[in-house]
């Protein structure tokens, strides 16, 4: 059974900082990995962001509103 690996990168209004962490991701040689990008901060940059890659691998969560 083949190895994935789960990346879980937490950001708050750091849309510059949560770019980088993104493109030090992506440019690893290893690809069969999946990026959590979990917001805390519910901006709609960041989800624009993690759009903008445009890469099925990153998946955007957003923060739990009024959930414990």
């Amino acid at each position: 059974m083949p190895l994935r690996v789960s990346v879980i990168i937490p950001t708050y209004n750091r849309d510059e900082l949560l770019k980088r962490a993104i493109d030090s991701v992506l440019n690893q040689t290893f690809d069969d990995f999946e990026v959590l990008i979990v917001d805390g901060a519910r901006r709609e940059s960041t989800r624009e962001l993690v759009r903008s890659f445009g890469d099925g691998r990153l998946r955007y969560i957003p923060p739990s509103v009024g959930k414990a």
